[in-house]
């Protein structure tokens, strides 16, 4: 009986014990429906999934992470951490390699302890893996949990990988610009010889390259490597070259282009050095067969050493007879080149003495010319533009135009004209017309202070209406006076002639050509006017 009912167990027993089991039950499925399925127990190994050297999570958490999460032996956070019977947490690699270097025992408390002993804490593994990271490339300020680390990194834009040309860390995302633009390593083609070579020695390749464009060193001539030699050799006129007479004993050397003149000036020392040269080059001759003779046999007698000397006699004759013919061919050249020095001076003094009176008959000519108007000059002004946009840039323009004669006799004047710049105080873009009095034949039968009315014009090729202005002289100011010199620098006339708009906008300019008319009538009466009759537009000024 005391069997049978220690073997069969209570109602209220087997109550009690099912409830046990059922709670277990339950507990295990809500603690399973808390981890992800790789944090599950089932699949949760300290030794499977991790390499046994990795230490823990060398990773920045925000907010810093917690000491009880912080391995005491690597100091960074637990990976795939255990916990021992003495309750301190390490991460699994950490705490066997320990005890496998230092002894079987706990780092904190020295306590004893086994590997057996160990076990996973997936507790902290699953805070840990929870808590807030930030990526750890820089540029990258996401921020995530350390579960979601790794995947985050593979496909960061801001991840680095080393190039597989030059193995420099770069972005994912430039890589292949740094492959193809930036890469010391990366290949390229000459686009001279269509060869290939690394970036890193393009300076190497250009310097060797033979299709490569150069610049000669002596003419800067631009040509291609591969024919610099020869140009050098052959063409280029300022490489220096060796005397034709090198081979005699010249030693001089020059461009190519003064090799001519070398030869012409020093004719008569490059003869001296041939005949030398020739002279020793026949006692040579003479001497080595006699020399020969002596060491080849003593048979030969006195009578084939009397030949010999007869032949050397001769040679010496015929040389002697060279050298001669060659002295007297340079006592002629020195007397041509003599003669021909006379008479280049002569012909240089010629020439000087045709120029200085060309220059004069020119001079004459154009004083007749000037002497022609009547006082009623045309001045052309070609390439017109060409003073605009120079005008526009800031630059000023100043125009003088040939003589002219009010008559014969009469007055020498000219005109000079400005082109205002855009930045001239209370003149900007503005044509300035002056006329100036000039040294001329007739001064002295012409009365003076010069007097009379005169009439500027800008001329309008197209439709006729040209812009007119009339002033009276005022023989009391500076300008009208007989000039001291060839030219009197003050000028009488407008500062406010005509606004380059105006020139624009109507047909002054045609054909590239601007047309300006004066129109001189002098008065050659005693009296001296000093009021100034202005029918139209702005008072003439100096």
């Amino acid at each position: 009986m005391a069997c049978n009912d220690m073997e069969k167990p209570s109602l209220d027993d087997a109550c009690c014990d099912g409830t046990l089991s059922s709670c277990a039950a339950a507990m295990d499925k809500e603690r399973d429906s808390y981890l992800s399925p790789t944090e599950n127990p089932s699949t949760i190994s300290v030794s499977s999934s991790v390499p046994p050297d990795v230490q823990g999570y060398d990773v920045e958490f925000d907010p810093p992470l917690e000491s009880k999460y912080e391995c005491p032996i690597c100091l960074m956070g637990l990976r795939s951490a255990v916990q021992t019977p003495c309750g301190h947490r390490f991460c699994n690699s950490c705490i066997r390699k320990s005890i496998r270097d230092t002894g079987q025992k706990c780092p904190v408390d020295n306590e004893v302890l086994l590997e057996e002993q160990l076990f996973p804490d997936n507790f902290a593994k699953r805070e840990i893996l929870s808590l807030t990271v930030r990526c750890s490339n820089e540029g990258c300020s996401d921020k995530m949990e350390l579960r979601q680390l790794e995947r985050h990194l593979s496909q960061c834009k801001f991840a680095t990988v080393p190039c597989p040309q030059c193995l420099e860390s770069v972005r994912k995302s430039h890589l292949d610009e740094h492959k193809s633009q930036q890469c010391l390593q990366r290949l390229m083609t000459c686009p001279a010889c269509a060869g290939s070579f690394v970036y890193a020695n393009k300076q190497i390749h250009e310097q060797i390259c033979p299709f490569a464009s150069t610049v000669c060193e002596y003419c800067e001539m631009e040509l291609i490597r591969d024919q610099l030699a020869l140009h050098c050799d052959t063409d280029c006129l300022k490489a220096p070259v060796a005397c034709t007479f090198s081979t005699f004993g010249c030693r001089e050397k020059m461009p190519r282009n003064e090799l001519a003149q070398h030869m012409q000036e020093f004719t008569q020392m490059h003869m001296r050095y041939m005949a030398e040269f020739l002279r020793n080059q026949s006692l040579n001759s003479c001497l080595m067969p006699s020399v020969a003779g002596h060491s080849s046999s003593d048979e030969r007698g006195a009578s084939s050493r009397a030949a010999d000397s007869c032949q050397c006699k001769q040679e010496l004759l015929n040389l002697r007879e060279t050298v001669l013919e060659l002295e007297g061919r340079l006592v002629r050249q020195d007397q041509q080149i003599r003669e021909l020095c006379i008479h280049n001076e002569t012909q240089k003094n010629q020439v000087t003495e045709l120029r200085r009176k060309l220059s004069s008959l020119e001079e004459a000519t154009r004083e007749l010319e000037a002497q022609q108007y009547q006082g009623v000059y045309v001045w052309r002004l070609e390439n017109f533009s060409l003073h605009l946009r120079n005008q526009e840039a800031g630059h000023p323009i100043v125009l003088h135009s040939p003589p002219f004669y009010t008559g014969r006799p009469g007055y020498k004047l000219c005109l000079r004209l400005h082109l205002q710049t855009p930045s001239a105080p209370r003149c900007s873009n503005y044509i300035s017309l002056f006329v100036h009095t000039m040294q001329g034949e007739f001064d002295s039968q012409l009365s003076w202070p010069f007097q009379g009315t005169i009439r500027l014009a800008v001329l309008d090729q197209v439709e006729g209406q040209h812009h007119v202005e009339v002033m009276e002289t005022k023989p009391d100011l500076q300008a009208f006076q007989r000039p001291t010199v060839q030219r009197n620098p003050k000028g009488f006339g407008y500062v406010t002639f005509l606004h380059l708009q105006a020139l624009r906008q109507r047909g002054f300019v045609k054909e590239d050509v601007l047309l300006v008319r004066c129109e001189v009538t002098p008065r050659f009466d005693a009296s001296l006017r000093r009021e100034g009759v202005q029918p139209r537009g702005p008072e003439p000024s100096l």
